[in-house]
């Protein structure tokens, strides 16, 4: 199984969007100390994910959503399914 997700860190009040193979490994890394973008803060929280059969689909919706660089449309695929920050 392969994620496309949505992460929300309240400390910098910003949306991460990523993809991976391993969903719960992947946001323990995201909460490491590390100089990365989702570094220091440690408080990312998953708050959106979408499941596909393979990592191309799963990079597809994930470059998707990048390119809406809009928070509006984010916040807006997040509630339609039922998802709150």
């Amino acid at each position: 199984m392969f994620y496309t997700y949505i992460l929300f860190s309240k400390i910098r009040d910003k949306y991460y969007i990523g993809s991976t193979v391993n969903l719960t490994e992947r946001l323990k890394k995201h909460n490491t100390n590390h100089s990365g973008f989702t570094g220091h803060t440690g408080d990312w929280c998953i708050v959106w994910f979408e499941t596909f059969d393979n990592l191309r689909d799963a990079r597809l919706k994930e470059r998707q959503i990048k390119n809406w660089k809009s928070r509006v449309m984010i916040e807006k695929l997040i509630s339609s399914a039922g998802c709150a920050k």
